[in-house]
This record gives C-alpha cells, structure tokens and sequence, in this order.
C-alpha cells in the first residue's frame, strides 16, 4: 500500500449510509426494524426449539427446516449490529476488519441457506416420488452429512473474498452504500485494479445461487412430473401440498435476490433510496416471512411450538 496515501489497514475505517434521504426519521423507522430482527430471530429460534425438544419433529423435512432457521438467524444477526447501531445512535463507521467479517458472515449464511433451500427440494422429490424409502433414504447421519457439505462449501467459497480485499490500498474516503457491508460494495473502494475480485465473485455466484436455483427447479420439474403420475386426484393435491411451504420459502428468497440484481444492472441511476430498499429486502424479508410461514402451514411445526410453550408453563 502507497505510504503517502493509506493508512495501515488495522487504522482504515469504513463508513456505512443509513437510509438516504430519510436520515431525520432514524428514530421511527428503527422500530419497524427492531420488530422485524425480533420476529426473525425469535420465530426461528422457536422453530429450532421446537424441532429438537419435539421427537415426532426429527423427520427430514423438519431437520432441514431446522437448518434453514440456523442460517436465517445467522443472517440477522450478522447484520443487526451495524444496522441498529446507525437507527439508533448514528453509528456509521466501522473497523475495516470488523467490515470484513461481518461480509464475510452475511454471504456464508446467505450462501448456506440456498445450499439448504436445494436440499429441502430434494427432500420434497425423495418424498413424493420414493414415499416408502424416503426415511432410509434420508437418514440421519446422511441429513448430517449434507448440512456439513453445505456449510463448508459455503466457507471455502467465502474466505477468498476478505483475503483478496486485504490485499488492495485503500487511498480515499471509503464510504459504502448499505447499513452493512458487501462484497460488491466494498470491491468499489479499492484504488487499484479489482478485475480478479469482480470475476472471483461473479464466479461464486454462479457457482452457489446460479446452480442451487437451477437444481432447485429441475427437482420441482420432476416433483411435477411425478405427482401428475398418481392416478387419485386427492394423491396428487396432498402430495403438492406438502410442497407449498418451500415453495414460498424459495420464492421469498430468490424473488428479491433477482431484483437487487435487475436493479444494479438496469435501473443504475435509480434513486438510492430504491436500492437501499430493495437490498433490505433481499436481506430482512426471508428470516421475517419463513418462519411465519411454515408455522401457518405446517400443522406439526405449530403444535411443536405450542408444545414449547405448554412445558414451559408446566415448569
């Protein structure tokens, strides 16, 4: 790094931006906020309770379930500090290294909850297309296996990223567009080259979101096919119905994710209040709504909680 122009890296800051244009309602809109953090990590850590103290909930579908909670509080958590911190106290500024890791966090949960998000479809379709074999098929330490791969795929993939940002000088005001910190808005900082970063995680992207969705759409393709096999027309509703829970959860969470990106590339000069918004929505809504969900559709997941509570009053 320049002498003349860089601070050592352990000195640089970052400096996150709230909301723009709305930086004098900070105050009302972190309660919105706040609940939205509240829902999303209470509602999946019950959820997780709930399948761990609830024997009659250690099925595929509801450890998997388990998983996708895992990674959603994983997601809130890692930004709520740094979000909450502008709300309430106009915290913008950041340690470069903390800013790292907290990127760092955000993409390996957000990776590791696509990576579950593929295996749930694939619990859908052993379920429907091999009923009888589904749970010597998925077994438990087969489900174990796989939440394994999934989280350390996701680290592998992950760690790169921060290394290769360490390794750039940092000359100006480093100011990034989000209450929190990402890759695409940190790879903008740099005053030196970053082609190998914008490929590394163009190629990252490709390789988990890309191939996780495209998968996910050939198991409900053969899901579909499967289902329009059974010859009862009440077999084939209860079998699709077993897959409307994950469908939303998939479409809460790719729905938006498509739109950050058709905004980046199509609406650039968009007001940055938009952008602000849609990325907040790609990252705030899916813990929010997914836990909701699976408790107004899964009859067992919302006796399981139910459950929860009722011992806990006994106690």
């Amino acid at each position: 790094m320049g002498a003349e122009s860089n601070k050592s890296l352990h000195l640089l800051s970052v400096f996150l931006t709230g909301i723009p244009g709305l930086e004098a309602e900070h105050g009302w809109l972190s309660i919105p906020f706040f609940t939205m953090y509240l829902v999303a990590i209470v509602g999946n850590s019950l959820i997780m309770a709930a399948v761990q103290k609830d024997t009659a909930l250690h099925e595929p579908m509801y450890l998997f379930l388990s998983m996708l909670a895992i990674t959603e509080v994983g997601v809130s958590v890692s930004t709520l500090p740094t979000v909450m911190g502008i709300l309430w106290f106009d915290a913008s500024q950041i340690n470069f290294d903390g800013c790292l890791a907290q990127m760092f966090f955000i993409h390996t949960f957000s990776c590791m909850e696509s990576g579950v998000l593929l295996a749930m479809s694939y619990d859908r379709f052993v379920a429907i297309y091999n009923p009888l074999r589904y749970t010597a098929i998925l077994t438990l330490p087969r489900i174990t296996s796989m939440g394994l791969g999934i989280t350390l795929k996701s680290v592998i993939l992950m760690a790169p990223l921060p290394i290769l940002l360490k390794q750039l000088p940092y000359c100006h005001v480093n100011v990034l567009s989000h209450s929190y910190c990402l890759h695409s808005d940190l790879i903008q900082l740099p005053c030196a080259d970053t082609k190998l970063n914008s490929i590394l995680g163009l190629s990252i992207v490709l390789a988990t979101f890309g191939l996780d969705s495209l998968l996910i759409v050939v198991s409900y393709v053969l899901i579909l096919y499967t289902v329009l096999g059974i010859a009862s027309g009440e077999g084939r509703r209860k079998a699709l119905n077993t897959c409307v829970s994950h469908i939303c959860a998939v479409l809460v969470y790719y729905v938006p994710m498509i739109g950050v990106s058709v905004m980046h590339r199509a609406a650039k000069h968009a007001s940055p209040l938009v952008h602000t918004l849609m990325s907040s929505i790609y990252l705030f809504v899916p813990p929010v709504l997914n836990p909701i969900i699976y408790s107004v559709k899964t009859k067992p997941i919302r006796q399981g909680i139910v459950t929860l509570f009722c011992k806990k009053e006994l106690l």
